[in-house]
């Protein structure tokens, strides 16, 4: 029986940078994106139970957990390309694509970009479907969040969490696994360059109105990728309707929501999330999408 003692971390250079990822696990591969302020960790619970019949990969995104955080790029398009290249690197050059809030904007890049790499796509609690955003989100975007950062992130918070649990509590949240994780990521922020890494790619898909960000004008691309929506029905950060919007664009996708998890359904329910990904992955035929297929989709699409 897998555990998370199978687990294991590594790390290679890509472009220079240290890119720190999870994996585990034999066959096809898995590839899981986190979401913003997190890391590869959030997906252990959830990779133990996976690793049977698969390979489980799960990156630190630049600008995360371990791996570094340069001054540079932080846009959707080039998360999706120093996975790509993570991915080649790996010689692992096709997996069912898996992301979790900005991750799921990720995601959706990734199909969107490198289609002939989609075997399948999971969106979880995915960004990138709708405006709404939790006021925690877009108050981060605001000028002056440089300073107010620090506060909640010193020696002290990162030490116990209380404080930041505290200061993420004001904002509306219930406590549970949705305020603990959240407060974990913010004190991950205890240094300049993590602190600057979080606000580039904050800043990239929410401004302080909301997610300035869509891929629903895309979504219909997906069609000949098997899609599977899972979103957590007490989603604090991003409302669950958004799901349906995610599922009504994407023709033959599959719709699973978890009526009581809340914005991190992987760790909420980590048994079902894994039981619920496999049977999507061994339901469906992995993807074979040539340029030339998404080029004709494209044309019928303007004509």
């Amino acid at each position: 029986m897998p555990s998370k003692r199978d687990i294991r971390r590594e790390e290679l250079t890509l472009h220079g940078h240290r890119v720190s990822y999870r994996v585990a696990g034999e066959g096809p591969v898995i590839l899981l994106i986190h979401g913003v302020a997190g890391s590869s960790d959030q997906w252990e619970p959830a990779m133990a139970l996976l690793t049977g019949d698969h390979t489980v990969i799960a990156p630190d995104l630049l600008g995360h957990g371990e791996s570094a955080k340069p001054r540079g790029d932080y846009s959707l398009g080039a998360y999706a390309a120093g996975l790509r290249d993570l991915m080649l690197a790996l010689d692992r050059p096709r997996a069912t694509v898996v992301g979790h809030s900005l991750g799921g904007g990720v995601a959706l890049q990734f199909a969107y970009q490198f289609p002939e790499h989609t075997e399948r796509l999971a969106l979880v609690s995915s960004g990138g479907l709708g405006r709404e955003v939790h006021l925690l989100l877009r108050a981060a975007t605001l000028p002056g969040a440089e300073l107010v950062l620090p506060l909640i992130s010193n020696d002290t918070v990162r030490d116990t969490g209380s404080a930041v649990s505290r200061f993420i509590g004001r904002f509306g949240f219930r406590a549970g696994p949705d305020l603990a994780e959240i407060a974990r990521g913010y004190s991950t922020l205890a240094d300049g360059d993590s602190r600057r890494a979080f606000l580039h790619t904050l800043r990239a898909v929410i401004e302080p109105g909301g997610q300035r960000v869509s891929a629903t004008d895309r979504l219909y691309l997906a069609e000949d990728v098997p899609s599977l929506v899972l979103w957590g029905r007490r989603d604090p950060i991003i409302p669950v309707r958004h799901a349906g919007t995610a599922h009504r664009g994407m023709p033959g996708s599959r719709l699973e929501v978890f009526e009581d998890a809340g914005h991190f359904p992987q760790l909420d329910e980590p048994v079902r999330f894994a039981r619920t990904l496999a049977d999507f992955i061994e339901s469906t035929e992995p993807a074979d999408i040539s340029a030339e297929a998404l080029r004709r989709r494209l044309v019928s699409s303007s004509s």
